[in-house]
């Protein structure tokens, strides 16, 4: 499956604001490099695109959903792609 394609079948299992959260940690990610998929740059990212962890949660849900958003993401880019 072509990137954008896998990309695309990914972001249509979440939310429209969760998918704009996942599109700004794409952009992260394409500007600064892998390590913005470290579990451990979460809140930073949260911060950087919300102000706040509050805002955060109060956009997202519950800092294990949102936890839950952002790894399962990262799952579904690297699914199959060792194949």
């Amino acid at each position: 499956m072509e990137d954008g394609t896998r990309r695309d079948a990914i972001l249509s299992r979440y939310d429209e604001k969760q998918r704009d959260f996942l599109d700004f940690v794409l952009s992260q990610y394409a500007t600064v490099g892998e390590s913005e998929l470290d579990d451990g740059k979460l809140p930073a990212l949260l911060e950087l695109k919300y102000g706040t962890p509050m805002d955060a949660v109060r956009e997202l849900g519950s800092v294990a959903e949102i936890r839950s958003t952002f790894l399962g993401f990262q799952r579904g880019l690297y699914e199959g792609e060792s194949n």
